[in-house]
């Protein structure tokens, strides 16, 4: 059997495993504020997952994807040797698998974009020199680390601050949500639409405008605001006066827990058309490696591809992804419907402003960020700051860990199978 054919076996199965990772760890921790406040069940939050994350990465997963992720090493200094780039990316799925893997047992949310680039830089250093790297896109990542909580803390804490005073703290919590219901499912659903076009379908190359686009979304947000007082009645009556509430909701937490499901599905396909290209991406570029015996700049995902690697994340949730949903929904501060409500929409509203902005920002920082700023707005002492403390660190921990691991795997697969 050929190198490259064992190589390609081998990397299969890491892919998916990577995969499986980025559903316990990157997917879990998007989803645990709904878990935390009970706005969905695991289970739910499984089914929902994997439903929107197979979506998102279907429809707009990038069915063209750059050979090496996010252009930190130019591909085109490895056009003489395909073997090289081939084990580099295998080296790459290995590095950041094992760090997301080691992060998500011990319960901390990490970006699954940032330990991918360090892995592909580890071996862009090994294989054509350290002079290859695009060190300015390293820069901005490690800007992200501030950029992302710091504006995600802000809005998330804003919004939250918000829906406390005018709706929780009124006389009548239940009638205050009646009334500002239209006004929050139209700006949920202007977000929504927006962040849909330019952040989730960005791969599906749509040419619209920015201010076509928003004109295009006002109307649509507006009718389903329009019709938002009655849904809200019924489904609070549904759910808290008919039916069974064993979560203990309140009328007015009831309508933010129909709100946050709404934010949860979103979140997961947008999930899915951006992080699954993770572990998916690498693992295209060795597949055409074997098939061409060449280095491309970009490759074809294969559509079967894409759907295994939307599988594999939300079965890495449902597997071990219960310890950063704690972290997330549980240990950080205590989350409700409303906290979580604003947690989620708090990082969908700081994505799409930052990616507009072109400010660079990563999911799991912003969401993190959020939380935290909902937190803040109740007070410092309902912040746990030790879990807060490991986090930070294991987010500047990402890069060197990644980038030494996969050196080290690169120099070991070139030295034995070369």
């Amino acid at each position: 059997m050929s190198i490259d054919i064992v190589v390609l076996s081998f990397a299969s199965l890491i892919g998916l495993y990577m995969a499986a990772n980025i559903g316990a760890n990157d997917l879990a921790n998007a989803m645990g504020t709904s878990v935390g406040s009970r706005a969905l069940t695991l289970n739910q939050a499984v089914l929902v997952s994997i439903i929107a994350n197979v979506l998102g990465a279907v429809l707009a997963g990038g069915h063209v994807t750059s050979t090496i992720s996010k252009g930190m090493v130019d591909p085109a200094l490895l056009a003489d040797a395909p073997n090289k780039l081939m084990l580099g990316m295998f080296a790459a799925l290995i590095a950041a698998s094992v760090w997301v893997h080691l992060a998500t047992y011990f319960g901390l949310p990490v970006s699954t974009t940032h330990a991918i680039v360090g892995a592909v830089v580890g071996f862009g250093i090994i294989s054509v020199g350290a002079g290859a790297v695009n060190w300015g896109k390293i820069i901005t990542v490690a800007i992200s680390w501030v950029v992302s909580p710091a504006v995600g803390a802000t809005i998330g804490g804003g919004i939250f601050y918000l829906a406390d005073k005018k709706i929780m703290s009124a006389r009548d919590p239940h009638a205050a949500a009646i009334h500002y219901s239209p006004a929050l499912i139209f700006f949920v659903v202007l977000v929504l639409i927006l962040s849909f076009i330019f952040k989730a379908l960005k791969n599906l190359h749509l040419d619209l405008g920015f201010f076509q686009t928003v004109l295009m979304a006002i109307p649509c947000a507006a009718l389903v605001g329009l019709f938002a007082r009655t849904w809200m009645r019924r489904q609070v009556r549904l759910k808290c006066e008919l039916g069974p509430n064993p979560q203990g909701y309140s009328p007015a937490e009831c309508i933010f827990a129909q709100l946050q499901v709404l934010t949860a599905c979103y979140v997961a396909f947008a999930h899915g058309a951006n992080d699954v290209a993770n572990a998916i991406g690498p693992l295209a570029a060795i597949f055409a490696v074997v098939k061409t015996k060449s280095v491309a700049l970009q490759v074809e995902v294969p559509f079967w591809m894409l759907a295994i690697g939307g599988i594999a994340v939300g079965g890495g949730l449902l597997a071990f992804g219960t310890r950063v949903m704690e972290t997330i929904g549980k240990n950080i501060t205590e989350i409700t419907p409303l906290r979580g409500f604003c947690a989620e929409f708090g990082a969908a509203t700081t994505i799409l402003v930052c990616s507009r902005l072109g400010l660079p920002v990563s999911t799991t920082h912003v969401l993190v960020g959020s939380v935290v700023g909902v937190g803040i707005m109740r007070g410092m002492g309902t912040l746990d700051l030790r879990i807060l403390k490991n986090i930070g660190l294991s987010w500047i921990v990402t890069l060197p860990f990644t980038v030494v691991l996969s050196m080290v795997l690169y120099k070991l697969l070139t030295t034995f199978m070369l």
